[in-house]
């Protein structure tokens, strides 16, 4: 633990905790929602008859949903509790994902693609409120980087499995979706519901998960319609503050940078620098690693700057830049180095938003302020890979297929990081967040 706590910093003790220990065990499912279909999506174009112009829409149907599913799990966790949704997205998610290997049509499999995305609503926001509401400050921010460093080594080592997988039938990845089973049981049986903790590991943020505790048993006393409406409309007054919405579209604009490598690398790799499958599915690990590497310093940038403005901007930066480098390289080795630093930026800065996202709101509101900043993740996720495609055809004519392709990457990497810089400087001029009605 000396060496963890060396490399991660003093508050990387929580991993002691059993709270803590059960969020990430929980946590290894969500992000293979995406990745692990990654290394797996041009196996399945004949088995379902799809094509390769339509077989993307795998990743689009998955990340549509979430976009208006996760404000509202955010709201029934704020109200019912954090344990229940967690409960029911480990076995919807596992349940829907398990199903897509005993399909047999394209139509059937987007479909079960979709209910999943359903599941990973109730998912990753609803670790990350519960982070929020078990502990505060640089703890809390060390506790968010541990959880993505977690994200990032499940999207190494499940993704290559998968493409072992897919070698012996297209069927077979799918199944790697049903470890969502055994993991639910141990919540079922370990999880405590974090709005209910008085005390102990979080200090401030721990009484504040009581005072939530306490503030949900009342609204559920009062319940009804009213006191949905009452939420909802705490809710509409809180994101109308510059300093709230700002971080939300902030929070999305990361994810533009991110799935703009992950829809294009095969293409980049593949058929503009001329290298091989096998390599591309290198570079993508090699973007999950150096950002779950990276993400475990969250904590310790965040106590070492009184402002955190400065290490978002320079993470941002390190984001966009690596992004365009990648797309401009001639080689691998130089595409390398860029995914390398857009991977340190990606895992710092999703670390520190979610830190940033989490102490803004008051603890009754906490649940739907994050799901919303999910939201706009899960958004960007969607429309990316959409507006990425329609810009390279647009572009192909003029330009040709290989720098129409280098174009639009780098453009990605300066709407991802431009657009977060503009709204991190927008946050920085803005009055304090008001609770009051």
């Amino acid at each position: 633990m000396a060496s963890l706590s060396s490399f991660a910093g003093a508050d990387s003790g929580i991993v002691r905790e059993r709270p803590f220990q059960l969020l990430l065990l929980i946590n290894v499912l969500p992000p293979l929602g995406t990745a692990l279909l990654s290394p797996v999506l041009g196996s399945l174009v004949e088995p379902l008859g799809a094509s390769t112009a339509n077989i993307g829409l795998m990743m689009s149907a998955f990340t549509a949903p979430s976009i208006f599913v996760i404000p509202i799990a955010g709201v029934v966790s704020d109200r019912y509790g954090r344990r229940p949704v967690l409960l029911f997205g480990l076995v919807w998610f596992g349940l829907t994902g398990t199903a897509i290997a005993f399909v047999s049509t394209f139509g059937a499999a987007l479909a079960l693609r979709a209910l999943q995305g359903i599941g990973f609503a109730a998912l990753t926001p609803i670790i990350i409120t519960s982070l929020g509401d078990l502990y505060a400050g640089t703890k809390e921010a060390t506790a968010q980087g541990l959880r993505f460093t977690g994200s990032g080594l499940s999207q190494t080592a499940f993704p290559l499995a998968a493409g072992v997988l897919v070698g012996m039938a297209w069927q077979y990845p799918f199944l790697l979706y049903a470890v969502a089973f055994p993991i639910a049981a141990v919540v079922y049986v370990h999880f405590e519901e974090p709005l209910d903790q008085s005390g102990g590991m979080g200090g401030d943020a721990g009484e504040e998960g009581g005072e939530a505790g306490e503030e949900a048993d009342e609204a559920g006393e009062e319940g009804g319609e009213a006191g949905v409406r009452t939420q909802l409309a705490d809710m509409r007054r809180l994101v109308a503050q510059r300093r709230a919405w700002t971080m939300v579209v902030a929070r999305g604009s990361a994810n533009v940078a991110w799935f703009g490598f992950l829809t294009y690398n095969s293409i980049l790799v593949v058929d503009v620098l001329g290298y091989t499958p096998a390599e591309a599915g290198a570079l993508a690990a090699l973007a999950s690693l150096t950002y779950a590497l990276a993400a475990t310093q969250a904590g310790r940038i965040a106590d070492a700057f009184d402002d955190r403005l400065y290490p978002l901007v320079a993470t941002n930066l390190s984001m966009g830049a690596g992004l365009a480098l990648a797309f401009l390289a001639r080689s691998l080795s130089v595409a390398a180095v860029g995914v390398a630093l857009m991977g340190i930026g990606f895992g710092l800065v999703l670390s520190i938003y979610r830190s940033v996202i989490t102490a803004l709101p008051p603890p009754d509101l906490r649940g739907g302020l994050v799901s919303l900043g999910e939201g706009s993740g899960r958004a960007a996720a969607t429309v990316t890979p959409v507006v990425m495609g329609v810009a390279v055809a647009l572009a192909t004519r003029p330009l040709g297929f290989e720098t129409a392709v280098r174009a639009v990457g780098v453009g990605a990497g300066v709407v991802g990081a431009g657009v977060g810089i503009g709204c991190l400087l927008l946050m920085s001029a803005s009055p304090p967040i008001r609770t009051e009605g």
